[in-house]
């Protein structure tokens, strides 16, 4: 079995530029819904972000720009609402783990 090394493996397509992975996923996740939404705050304005990838214990979010935010915020994605930690950053990419 060959082993799947870049983003592709997401549905995404396209229209989001390939990054290789450093390490591949145990658990494909399927295809996700893109949209999702950045809570720093509770009186802050939520952040619009893109899901690149979603899995049980983490995923990667593109902020789309050059947003500042903090190393722990909340992530609400559909109807859930996960904890976040910031696990790496790379660009306007960001990896995090509930």
């Amino acid at each position: 079995m060959a082993l799947q090394t870049d983003c592709r493996t997401c549905g995404l397509g396209g229209d989001v530029p390939q990054h290789p992975r450093k390490f591949t996923r145990v658990k494909p996740a399927g295809l996700v819904s893109r949209q999702a939404k950045i809570i720093t705050d509770p009186r802050a304005p939520v952040i619009p972000c893109t899901l690149i990838d979603y899995s049980p214990g983490g995923a990667c979010v593109d902020l789309g720009g050059q947003v500042k935010i903090p190393d722990r915020f909340e992530l609400l994605h559909v109807n859930t609402k996960k904890r976040c930690r910031i696990a790496w950053k790379r660009g306007t990419r960001v990896g995090v783990v509930f």
